[in-house]
């Protein structure tokens, strides 16, 4: 393997026990249908039987396998979010969610792990025949109660756990060894390592599973019982419960195996201590939380503080709730799914439900003010502290959402736009644009929206969100109206924010007097209130316009005023952006060693906070600005890193910049014909997006005065504009490791090359083949080396970051490792092995180090 398994599966908080020749059966299935949904009862096992065959099916799909939980899902929307947070995908600007994941996903060979469908399965279907249909190597694999019977798909039904039929006059098997016994003695021994059990009590435990109607859920919590209670008191217990009147189904009736694992929950329920009763009905409004938010939320008189920690631990002996992982060292909880609305009904019953939904909302509206207002302090703090809130929202964002919906269905418009209005920060710096405007139009429109002192902040957030996702109307629009309430009501920061906001839209428009009047009273009124973050913005602003303008100096003049306040409150993320700012100013004026030491220190901010786009960003203007220094090697390393980042991401016009950057160095290297195609897929994959290009062959339309080889130029790009983006950015990676070569051997082999015979043209139309690189089947061919390993020497065939990558491979370090040597993510440092691997034609890191050391010693 060239890497670790690319997935996001969650940790399993317990081992997995049976279910072998399910999970025989699933895998073969995988491999022969493109689409599986797992079905079965709540709690028979769908998620932990999905999530083995998930890990067990990593190598079949080099782009990973990942994981969405639809839990809480309830729109197609909802569902393209959660798949793009999955796999990494960041929303486009300007662009449809929906389109932006399936461009991305197009040519992946990878497996969704979609779980829970059963309540959006309409939304699912819609988005997985689309996903199946456009993206011809992915491959879903689904959890539902209910069918989701995708085109050409395979629905599994999950049976129950159940002993082996016996032959006739064959011996009864051993107890011990089936299914649900060795299941039930797993979860046992795992609540106490000593516990054991007898031939007769095997028996006892054989009936309990049947009792159970072998429902694995069920199963684990009667197994995590039996070490308190003793197998043949809990036998007696369930029995006797099972048989009382009032649980009794009619006459010829029998309960039905849907209907079992509410009654062994019910059992269990019941004979918990009252301590754990309590804490577990009100743990049902979490959809995640650790110790302390659990004492702030759940405690009350009745349950003291000092007491959740010992019941929490109970409730995980007893397989009532799970562990998920660690937050900043803080163990991380959930309760499974079946619990949890079997609790969230008890809570309800006990008349408890709003009680504590509102507290939870309450500490979750501290939770994410408190992430507004370090984020927009003008205090100074270290960033660890500002950042702290950021992170502390992506933990919870999960629970943070089930209020929104929990507000809007209530209709309690105030608190749904309190939250938003917080939450807008994170939306915008975490690209989740469309899923904020979701949330923020249905609250919007409530009836009770037109009293609620939050709207004009809310108005104003969503005008945040209309800005950056480029639909300046609805921003304009939206920003006047909410600057107009804020103003009547005198909410000074808010006005402040409008101001800033919509002097933002119209420099986007080019607007240059209006924008400057926004600008100079937002400047005005955040230096009167001392408000050092607006006031940067602000600069940022007036920097931007008067670049536009092309008053280049000036603008670098503002740009470093607000990186010194900025700097001065040490806020990271900010500087970040006003940096990508000043860069992208700088090289529009020529100032190359400004733009190059402003890309560079934000690359490295930008790959602290963990954002991509930016990261790729930042990694072709490092690329463009060394081109146009003359230092094509380390252009070609930079942007063939950026091409890559952004093509993984999603980033379709990031994308096309930098394949345009790239032909352009490659055209000056004098390769012509991969230069015109891959400004043709450029412009190409810009026309599909709908965004302004310019015809055949640009960006070369006047750098061939001859006719004859302009017409070269054209068919080339025509080529080239025939590209997908995947096979453009297979030739981009091409195309960069034959421009490393030294000229003189890439005109000897050119030499060489125009010796041989070229392959036969087309029978019917006399031209080469121009399928974009597939066979005659349809599917993509795999690019073959670039290099001949044992001719080549890696420093004639890597780029300098690839030769040390490589290097450090042959030490026997690992991803990690590699990125904490380079300073560079693990990720990262993944793509450089992979690429080395495709460029040489490998598949091992055994392979990378036999070479580097074979041209080491040689």
């Amino acid at each position: 393997m060239t890497a670790p398994a690319r997935h996001n599966l969650p940790r399993p908080g317990t081992s997995f026990v049976g279910r072998e020749p399910d999970l025989s059966d699933l895998l073969r299935l995988l491999g022969s249908s493109r689409s599986v949904t797992i079905r079965g009862a709540d709690g028979i096992g769908k998620t932990r039987l999905a999530l083995r065959v998930a890990e067990q099916s990593t190598v079949s799909f080099p782009d990973g396998v990942w994981f969405a939980d639809l839990t809480d899902v309830r729109t197609r929307l909802e569902v393209y979010a959660r798949v793009a947070e999955a796999v990494g995908v960041v929303e486009e600007a300007g662009q449809p969610l929906a389109t932006t994941v399936t461009e991305a996903l197009r040519d992946r060979r990878l497996l969704l792990l979609l779980d829970s469908c059963e309540h959006v399965a309409e939304e699912v279907t819609e988005v997985g025949d689309a996903l199946l249909a456009a993206c011809p190597t992915v491959s879903l694999l689904l959890t539902s109660e209910q069918a989701v019977r995708l085109s050409g798909g395979t629905v599994w039904m999950v049976p129950p756990m159940s002993q082996p039929v016996v032959a006739r006059n064959a011996p009864p098997p051993d107890p011990a060894t089936t299914e649900p016994v060795r299941l039930f003695l797993d979860r046992a021994r795992a609540r106490d390592p000593r516990f054991d059990a007898s031939p007769e009590e095997l028996e006892a435990v054989s009936s309990l599973c049947d009792l159970a109607g072998g429902m694995p859920l069920g199963i684990e919590m009667l197994g995590a019982e039996a070490p308190e209670s003793g197998v043949e008191t809990l036998l007696q217990g369930l029995r006797t419960y099972l048989s009382s009147p009032e649980l009794r189904p009619g006459p010829g009736q029998a309960v039905s195996r849907s209907q079992v694992l509410p009654l062994v929950l019910d059992y269990v329920y019941r004979n918990l201590p009252e301590a754990e009763r309590v804490l577990l009905r009100r743990l049902s409004v979490f959809r995640g939380w650790d110790l302390e938010l659990a004492e702030q939320v759940c405690a009350d008189e009745g349950l003291p503080e000092s007491t959740i920690l010992d019941l929490i631990t109970s409730l995980l002996n007893r397989s009532l709730a799970t562990v998920t992982g660690e937050f900043e060292g803080r163990v991380r909880y959930r309760l499974p799914e079946a619990v949890r609305r079997f609790a969230e009904e008890r809570l309800a019953e006990a008349g408890e439900s709003e009680l504590f939904q509102d507290r939870l909302l309450e500490r979750m509206l501290a939770l994410v003010e408190d992430l507004g207002q370090k984020l927009e302090s003008s205090r100074s703090m270290p960033w660890s502290e500002r950042d702290s809130g950021r992170r502390r929202v992506i933990a919870e964002y999960d629970t943070l959402r089930s209020l929104l919906r929990w507000s809007h269905l209530r209709g309690a418009a105030e608190p749904g736009l309190r939250l938003c209005v917080s939450l807008s920060a994170h939306w915008v710096s975490h690209h989740n644009h469309s899923e904020g405007a979701h949330w923020m139009d249905r609250l919007l429109a409530l009836e009770e929206t037109a009293k609620a002192p939050s709207r004009a902040r809310a108005l104003v957030g969503r005008a945040q969100l209309a800005r950056v996702r480029r639909d300046h109307e609805l921003a304009r629009s939206l920003g006047e109206e909410g600057l107009r309430l804020c103003r009547e009501t005198g909410d000074d920061a808010f006005v402040r924010t409008a101001l800033n906001l919509l002097a933002l839209v119209e420099v986007r428009e080019r607007n240059a007097e209006e924008a400057s009047v926004l600008v100079e009273e937002a400047l005005r009124l955040c230096r009167e209130s001392g408000d050092l973050w607006g006031e940067a913005i602000a600069l940022g602003t007036r920097a931007a316009l008067v670049a536009h303008q092309g008053d280049y100096p000036t603008s670098d003049h503002h740009y470093n005023a607000a990186l010194t306040l900025l700097r001065g409150i040490d806020h990271r993320w900010g500087v970040g952006v006003i940096l990508i700012g000043q860069a992208r100013a700088a090289e529009g004026g020529g100032d190359l060693m400004t733009a190059d030491r402003c890309y560079r220190e934000a690359l490295d901010t930008q790959r602290m906070i963990g954002a991509t786009a930016e990261e790729a960003r930042c990694l072709a203007g490092i690329g463009r600005v060394a081109h146009a220094q003359g230092s094509p090697s380390q252009a070609y390393d930079y942007l063939s890193e950026g091409l890559l980042l952004s093509h993984q991401s999603g980033q379709r016009a990031e994308a096309a910049r930098i394949l345009a950057a790239i032909a352009r160095a490659a055209f000056e290297d004098d390769l012509r014909e991969p230069a015109c195609r891959l400004a043709g897929a450029a412009v190409a994959l810009r026309e599909r997006m709908g965004l302004p290009t310019q015809g055949a062959p640009w960006p070369f339309l006047d750098m061939e005065p001859v006719r004859r080889r302009r017409r070269h130029l054209v068919a080339w790009w025509e080529q080239g504009y025939r590209l997908g983006q995947a096979e453009a950015v297979v030739e981009a990676e091409q195309l960069v490791a034959e421009a490393r070569r030294p000229p003189e051997r890439r005109r000897r082999d050119a030499a060489r090359a125009s010796t041989v015979t070229a392959p036969p043209a087309n029978a019917e139309t006399g031209k080469r083949s121009r399928s974009g690189g597939r066979n005659g089947s349809g599917r993509r061919r795999a690019p073959a080396a670039s290099f001949s390993p044992e001719v080549t020497s890696p420093q004639e065939s890597l780029t300098k970051r690839e030769l040390e990558i490589a290097r450090l491979v042959s030490t026997g370090k690992s991803n990690p490792e590699i990125a904490r040597d380079l300073f560079i993510t693990p990720s990262t440092a993944a793509r450089h092995v992979a690429n080395i691997n495709r460029k040489m034609g490998f598949h091992s890191r055994t392979q990378i180090t036999a070479w580097v050391e074979r041209h080491r010693t040689g």
